[in-house]
């Protein structure tokens, strides 16, 4: 069937999840970190995802906020600067207003004018997520957001891609799901979803049951494989 959907992963994917570290990096009085935050950016979002895997796992589910908090903790104390208090709130604060990545207005403008539905689908909260959308200046060309909270486990129990068809009303062959996480992509593809890895760093592919049909440097090309 023709794809009349198409549905992002948020952080990392239309969100740069690097940007809150680099843009606090930037500014006056920072040299410790300055010299130190792509490691803490790089801890900071493997820990995040490692924790939720792990609470799913474990049953143990919780806002992907405190995850963000959990994450951000581990990533600062493993490079000595666990009590810089004032760093922390600081990088919290930047996570709210984390920024699209450049090709992401007019690559979700182009879906829309042709017709296509779109949407997120994350583990981030309702509340993460509008603040999100709302910094990048995209609501206009979404439909909807939807966060794992309204099933209270994350990504990638298959109980949160089911979230899409229910929404939307379309079968998941209908489905163009894009994600920068290979995991998140493979799993979405097992599902029934026609699926995009976005592959920024040019990682190897996940050894996983399915794997993505296909693959992008970024998101420019998105519009191209929903309408052919």
């Amino acid at each position: 069937m023709p794809i009349t959907t198409c549905i992002f992963d948020a952080y990392g994917t239309l969100f740069d999840v690097a940007a809150a570290a680099r843009i606090a990096a930037a500014e006056p009085g920072r040299g410790d970190f300055a010299a130190c935050w792509p490691a803490i950016a790089g801890h900071w979002r493997l820990k995040q995802l490692q924790y939720t895997w792990l609470r799913a796992v474990m049953g143990q589910h919780l806002e992907f906020w405190q995850v963000t908090q959990d994450g951000l903790d581990w990533a600062l104390e493993a490079e000595g600067m666990g009590d810089d208090a004032e760093l922390r709130e600081r990088l919290l604060q930047l996570y709210w207003e984390l920024e699209a990545y450049p090709e992401v207005p007019e690559m979700l403008a182009a879906l829309k004018a042709g017709g296509m539905n779109t949407g997120i689908l994350s583990n981030g909260s309702p509340e993460m997520l509008a603040g999100a959308v709302q910094s990048a200046g995209i609501g206009g060309v979404l439909d909807d957001v939807l966060s794992v909270e309204d099933v209270g486990i994350f990504k990638p129990a298959s109980v949160v891609y089911d979230l899409v068809g229910k929404r939307f009303g379309c079968a998941p062959d209908e489905v163009l799901f894009v994600s920068s996480n290979c995991w998140d992509a493979c799993a979405a593809a097992g599902y029934g979803f026609t699926t995009a890895w976005v592959n920024r760093a040019g990682e190897p592919v996940d050894r996983l049951p399915a794997q993505p049909l296909h693959r992008l440097n970024d998101l420019r090309g998105i519009p191209d494989l929903a309408g052919g």
